[in-house]
């Protein structure tokens, strides 16, 4: 097998426009050029930091978002920067690592070259980190009209939603119960780990925030719908969790439905393919992902809107191609339908394809990956949690909760960030205060 020493070094006559090549250093080294600033993304920078070669990532946003604590600042416990790192931190460290702002269009395999809206970019290897997006299943009114929750601005956008919403209520009479029910109730489709944890937070904020801020609101009135298609809720997780998860729901006073479908949204009415009609000015989509898939890619590369890969994150019918993280497919026996599309699968493919990289580079033989899974969890608002730890250890309750607020403080990245998260975690625990209720995208000419 060649390897990575031996490969032409990515430089070309530059294109007229290429803005992106201009100002990249030549370079002896192999570069590799990954696409996605994600979890995956992150994790092979690390990896390859003290590695001879260059390093070129690029991505839409300029920082990093940690996912899991986005319903946190939907519902105004976090603020954005407490769970953002900017991706040129990692520059700071490393000479040969190259950020660039900027959208790819499509992927040119046999140029060897990734065109983006800044021009193109000639790769020795390409790494494809993309991620995931919201799966609306091809409902596009759905796509339209609902609020998701994927990225921060999703999560801004649902926090302002969700505090407009009540501000209006403010504006209607008693007699106009209608008008007050559409904007108290929120309706959220999809009873996975980002669905129960965000329907556990909006309870909270029903019990011991909102009555204080809109004393003139009775909040009693206000109903929290869980829908979920599945006979249960966390399907991905054990029964006994997912048991669990409906008691404390339960406790939060959230209307769980299950085994039931949301068909459209119009008119803010959620129309339930039982027939049930829920009346919402806020319907949360939560139901799935799909990955981020590039175009470009050869035939049969492409699989159930994902990218195929091999043992090793090669993508199929590709040289030098690589697909890590949510984006990728990795077929097994253990996994027919795939790996799950989870932060730590991210993670760990790519240290397994980092460590394959320097192996390359010493024309030694490639290591195959293989997930180790280390348990998942969900937390259903403060004090309740639950576990699903490796040997089918499950549990759950305030143990469950102070786990699942280590796992996740201890996963941010940088220590100030930590610090911030922590500091906000103990004052909303003994305040039941949570001091990011802002509407900050508002234009006032619309008052």
């Amino acid at each position: 097998m060649e390897t990575l020493e031996e490969l032409p070094v990515a430089t070309a006559p530059k294109k007229k426009g290429d803005k992106i090549t201009e100002r990249i250093p030549e370079t002896d080294m192999p570069r590799i050029v990954i696409i996605g600033g994600g979890f995956a993304g992150i994790e092979l920078v690390k990896q390859l930091s003290k590695e001879d070669v260059q390093i070129v990532m690029i991505d839409r946003r300029n920082h990093h978002t940690f996912i899991p604590l986005l319903y946190q600042v939907a519902t105004a416990g976090l603020s954005p920067g407490d769970i953002s790192s900017p991706l040129r931190e990692f520059l700071q460290d490393n000479k040969n690592f190259h950020f660039r702002m900027a959208r790819v269009i499509q992927i040119h395999a046999d140029e060897k070259e990734v065109e983006t809206n800044l021009g193109f970019l000639k790769y020795d290897m390409l790494v494809i980190a993309t991620g995931a997006s919201t799966n609306f299943f091809g409902n596009k009114e759905l796509e339209k009209k609902a609020m998701k929750l994927r990225v921060m601005s999703d999560a801004i956008e649902l926090r302002t939603r969700l505090i407009e919403n009540f501000e209006e209520a403010l504006q209607y009479y008693d007699e106009e119960q209608d008008e007050i029910e559409k904007h108290m109730n929120v309706v959220i489709v999809g009873a996975g780990p980002t669905g129960v944890e965000l329907a556990g937070a909006i309870g909270e904020l029903r019990s011991h925030v909102l009555p204080k801020d809109y004393p003139e609101l009775d909040f009693s009135k206000m109903n929290i719908h869980l829908i979920e298609g599945a006979d249960r809720v966390l399907p991905p997780m054990s029964d006994k969790s997912g048991r669990k998860a409906a008691k404390y729901l339960e406790h939060f006073g959230v209307e769980v439905s299950l085994g039931k479908l949301v068909e459209r949204y119009e008119d803010d009415i959620a129309y339930l393919n039982d027939g049930t009609q829920i009346k919402t000015k806020c319907l949360i989509w939560a139901a799935g992902v799909k990955g981020n898939v590039i175009k470009g890619l050869r035939e049969g590369a492409e699989d159930k809107g994902r990218i195929l890969v091999d043992e090793f994150n090669r993508v199929k019918n590709h040289e030098y191609v690589y697909a890590i993280g949510d984006v990728s497919l990795q077929i097994s026996e253990e996994h027919p339908k795939g790996l799950p599309q989870l932060a730590p699968v991210a993670i760990q493919q790519a240290e397994n394809l980092g460590e394959n990289i320097i192996r390359l580079q010493k024309d030694k033989e490639l290591k195959p990956f293989k997930y180790v899974d280390k348990g998942s969890m969900a937390t259903v608002g403060r004090n309740r949690a639950v576990v699903d730890a490796p040997m089918k250890i499950t549990f759950g309750g305030f143990f469950g909760w102070f786990v699942w607020m280590f796992v996740h403080l201890f996963s941010i990245i940088g220590i100030r960030r930590k610090v911030l998260v922590f500091s906000n975690w103990v004052w909303n625990y003994f305040t039941y205060n949570r001091g990011n209720r802002l509407i900050i995208n508002k234009d006032l000419d619309d008052l």
